[in-house]
């Protein structure tokens, strides 16, 4: 594979794909099939919150918001996914793989902001009772979300702008999409770069996890005391967000090391995880919020 520019634009080679020539055919009707499925499944959920006033709860908002996400990363992802299967070369513009980038590592952080905000609402729903309504307002919600979608972007605006910035040495991206290992196209890495990448990672991923941990772990710990009814309501409303966060983490724990990898990782181990991290979380959790 060799180095595409034309009209001063320069592209980069996507070389993520398993055998596309002997399974596009399989690969489009999966990748659509599963993008028909997110979309309609998150939005219905979305629309039947919206349109339900007694849905109309600090809980649910925070649940509309995680599908809202799917929705969004799915709806950028999806549509180059089914071009480059359909297309003889897998590439894309430099400028549309930073906003890949940008888009999929914001979405990803205000997932676990919202994952976290929904542990702060569930404690204070069960180990504060009557504190409760005054204290998650409908003002406080909103600002709870918008900072969880403007954190996440902010930092990851400064990480894509100052790599925008930067010379490229290598146009071959080992993924089907633009994601961490864009960095690796770089001629260079600075040290700055490279401590604001650890700073967001730790900010979006670690933090957020970590204070879903000692939540739950204090949620269950009162819920215990209280009595069984007030088990059953902690374990049915805070197994969902458990199952959610623990599978996400899992994922992009393995994304984040995977990047970090030096040397050669198996073909197949890159597409499965990448695969995984855009189909699992969108396509499954209108279902696990779906049934509740």
């Amino acid at each position: 594979m060799t180095f595409i520019m034309e009209h001063n634009v320069t592209y980069i080679i996507l070389d993520g794909y398993v055998d596309l020539e002997k399974y596009r055919a399989l690969y489009f009707v999966i990748f659509f099939s599963a993008f028909v499925v997110i979309i309609c499944s998150n939005s219905t959920i979305v629309w039947l919150i919206l349109i339900h006033k007694n849905l109309h709860e600090p809980m649910y908002f925070f649940i509309a918001a995680l599908l809202l996400n799917s929705i969004l990363l799915s709806s950028v992802i999806y549509p180059k996914i089914l071009v480059d299967i359909l297309s003889e070369k897998q590439v894309v513009t430099y400028s549309t793989c930073l906003f890949q980038w940008w888009i999929y590592y914001t979405i990803g952080g205000a997932e676990f902001w919202l994952l976290m905000f929904m542990a702060l609402d569930r404690y204070l729903a069960i180990c504060k009772p009557l504190q409760y309504p005054t204290i998650m307002t409908k003002s406080r919600v909103n600002v709870l979300l918008t900072v969880a979608w403007t954190v996440p972007g902010f930092q990851m605006a400064v990480l894509v702008s100052a790599a925008s910035q930067m010379k490229l040495c290598n146009f071959i991206s080992r993924g089907i999409i633009c994601n961490t290992t864009t960095h690796k196209l770089l001629c260079f890495s600075s040290a700055a770069l490279k401590g604001w990448g650890t700073f967001t990672l730790v900010n979006s991923i670690f933090i957020p996890a970590i204070f879903n941990g000692f939540t739950y772990f204090h949620i269950f710990i009162i819920a215990k005391r209280r009595g069984l009814e007030v088990r059953k309501k902690a374990m049915s409303t805070c197994l969902p967000h458990l199952i959610v966060l623990f599978n996400y983490f899992c994922l992009c724990s393995f994304e984040v090391l995977l990047a970090r990898v030096d040397g050669e990782f198996p073909k197949l181990g890159r597409f499965i995880i990448s695969v995984q991290l855009i189909l699992y979380n969108p396509l499954f959790n209108p279902f696990i919020y779906g049934l509740k």
